[in-house]
């Protein structure tokens, strides 16, 4: 049995994806982003009081980087993974945990656009600084898909999905112009039926309700 915990659009997002991509049952149980998450039966399953948690075979996950290389390694003949001794594992990995260091950004900004409930809590030089660190991950993501139709050689994989995942959020705040290898990247594997069934449904509540957030001057 496999029960996901998750709010759409946020990082529990990369987890679902994942499921689909492995073609597994399992069932999704959807919170909404607010108080509920501190609940003392929810905080037993997540300390921090945050999406993902992943119940499996009897036990209780959180951490998306967590919870992707455990199911990479419980489905190993998935093309997801790479597992150990594989020559793309330590790419692999490096990419898979890539994906925080885009999110951290982008908790920055929805913070600064979105969870703060007055103007005067908000910080212009916050925004402009967490959107220009955006776009230097961007660069880098950039150059590592210069000959690439994918993260690793081999194709597509778990990495793709938590480094995709974190774009998704980060293109609220940061836009993929100027950045053309990310750019189609991108495009590719949203297109993929796994990353679509893995959006909000219709009569969700959604974290983000614009398409982008420009930086307040």
């Amino acid at each position: 049995m496999i029960r996901l915990h998750h709010c759409p659009q946020t990082r529990s997002m990369r987890s679902l994806w994942l499921l689909h991509e492995l073609g597994v049952d399992f069932e999704v149980v959807t919170h909404g982003f607010d108080k509920s998450l501190r609940s003392d039966s929810f905080l037993e399953m997540s300390p921090a009081g945050r999406v993902p948690a992943l119940e499996i075979d009897g036990a209780t996950m959180f951490e998306t980087g967590a919870i992707t290389e455990y199911l990479c390694d419980v489905y190993a003949d998935s093309p997801m993974g790479r597992p150990a001794g594989h020559p793309e594992r330590r790419d692999w990995l490096m990419w898979l945990h890539f994906a925080e260091t885009l999110s951290q950004h982008s908790a920055a900004l929805t913070q600064q656009h979105i969870m703060l409930y007055e103007d005067s809590m908000r910080s212009p030089i916050i925004m402009k600084l967490e959107a220009a660190r955006l776009k230097k991950c961007y660069g880098g993501i950039e150059a590592r898909l210069a000959g690439r139709d994918h993260l690793l050689d081999g194709g597509f994989s778990a990495a793709d999905i938590s480094v995709g995942q974190a774009v998704y959020m980060s293109r609220h705040f940061a836009r993929l112009t100027g950045f053309p290898a990310l750019e189609a990247w991108y495009g590719r594997i949203s297109a993929r039926p796994a990353f679509q069934a893995s959006l909000p449904r219709e009569g969700e509540r959604l974290l983000y309700n614009e398409p982008f957030y420009p930086a307040w001057e």
